[in-house]
């Protein structure tokens, strides 16, 4: 790469190794898990989701340099309110749209003309950024502290009451982003237990009330269902006859047969049986043609970007710099954890993409803002210490001037 591009590589260095090292296996693994749907919808180009994924890669590295150049951090602080609220509005009209009959989907995507995009993503980098500021502002007594709780909370039960109603996963897995944000800027423990204890309480009504909730209510008869045949796989891994061979089956098969080196790139059999092989289940693919040391290093890769957070959220002269890396990677290794452990069997399926690995389109753009902001606030970091450690410098009075006087 030209030495002068790299000047607009700024901020954590290694965050940015490891998206280099994140989309060269996206595109490895794109390419082979997509022959067979290359097949059923491209007319048999099996380089269409290669050319696609490249493109939206591209395009999300782009919005990275943007924002790390352009944008200044404290611009997410003034837009945190106008971003939630219109979140809010997407989230209501898809949901009106379902119960209209409208959307025959499961009502996750919005389509709006050619564009095609799922609100609970720009919900979720919404709520973040608003958690963050709300933080931020909240911080010198007690009754701040109460007061950021109550309003977060209040902003968190309506954004994820909405995205339950068609994604159960998305809405848990937000909720607990959120918790742990409140936990990480210092609001009571007896706060966030409370929020914590609430939300454990409702999941477990709604699941067993979910035989008695109508079809319309959202996904809870399949989130019932996924968590059911989970468990029954736990005792009964011997007896697939009862529910057939699942997804999460062949993800198991796949991993197994990967073994210690895989078996090659390109050498996926699985992938050709699985309908989200290029999904929520690429990870396992991944194992397959690359093996448990490949796989075991991709894991790695995200423990090294929450350790790097970390780094960033210590380096963090402001609160709210700190709260927002704090949000958005907490996000992306949740996110990639319960990614890898439904791939494995450790979890029941929740639908999760790998972050910046799986095949998308606007889900690699909303990722790409996450990794954005984290470069950002590790950029304006830098500077700060840049500034902090320039010499002073002190006007001594000219001698001959003292002496004249």
């Amino acid at each position: 790469m030209n030495l002068e591009l790299l000047k607009y590589f700024k901020g954590d260095r290694v965050i940015w190794i490891i998206l280099l090292l994140l989309s060269v296996m996206s595109l490895l693994i794109v390419y082979s898990s997509t022959s067979a749907l290359a097949y059923r919808q491209a007319s048999g180009n099996t380089l269409h989701y290669l050319i696609r994924q490249f493109f939206f890669l591209g395009i999300g590295i782009g919005i990275m340099l943007l924002m790390v150049n352009v944008i200044p951090v404290k611009i997410y602080a003034i837009l945190a309110n106008y971003l939630l609220y219109f979140s809010i509005f997407l989230l209501l009209l898809t949901v009106a749209l379902k119960f209209a009959d409208i959307v025959k989907d499961s009502g996750r995507t919005l389509k709006l003309g050619p564009l095609s995009f799922q609100p609970a993503e720009i919900a979720k980098i919404s709520l973040i950024i608003y958690a963050a500021k709300v933080l931020s502002v909240k911080q010198k007594t007690k009754e701040d502290l109460f007061a950021a709780f109550k309003r977060i909370m209040i902003f968190t039960t309506i954004v994820c009451g909405l995205i339950f109603m068609s994604n159960f996963s998305t809405a848990v897995l937000l909720y607990t982003i959120i918790i742990a944000m409140m936990f990480v800027g210092r609001v009571p423990l007896k706060y966030v237990m409370l929020a914590f204890t609430a939300g454990v309480m409702l999941v477990v009504a709604v699941y067993f009330t979910a035989d008695y909730l109508p079809e319309s209510f959202g996904r809870v008869h399949t989130a019932k269902a996924r968590i059911e045949r989970y468990v029954h796989s736990l005792f009964h891994r011997d007896n697939s006859s009862q529910t057939g061979i699942t997804q999460a089956d062949y993800a198991q098969l796949a991993i197994y047969e990967g073994g210690i080196v895989g078996k090659g790139p390109g050498h996926s059999d699985v992938s050709n049986y699985m309908a989200a092989a290029y999904n929520d289940f690429i990870f396992a693919i991944t194992v397959e043609e690359y093996g448990l040391i490949i796989g075991t290093g991709l894991m790695f890769l995200y423990l090294i970007l929450f350790f790097r957070g970390v780094v960033i959220v210590r380096r963090s002269t402001r609160t709210f710099p700190a709260f927002l890396v704090t949000g958005f990677v907490v996000l992306l290794v949740f996110q990639a954890m319960i990614s890898i452990g439904v791939s494995s069997g450790a979890l029941p399926v929740t639908g999760q993409p790998l972050p910046w690995i799986s095949l998308g389109g606007t889900s690699l753009i909303f990722t790409s803002i996450a990794f954005g902001c984290i470069l950002s606030v590790s950029h304006q970091n830098q500077k700060n210490r840049e500034i902090q450690q320039q010499p002073v410098q002190v006007n001594v009075p000219d001698e001959d001037c003292e002496m004249e006087k």
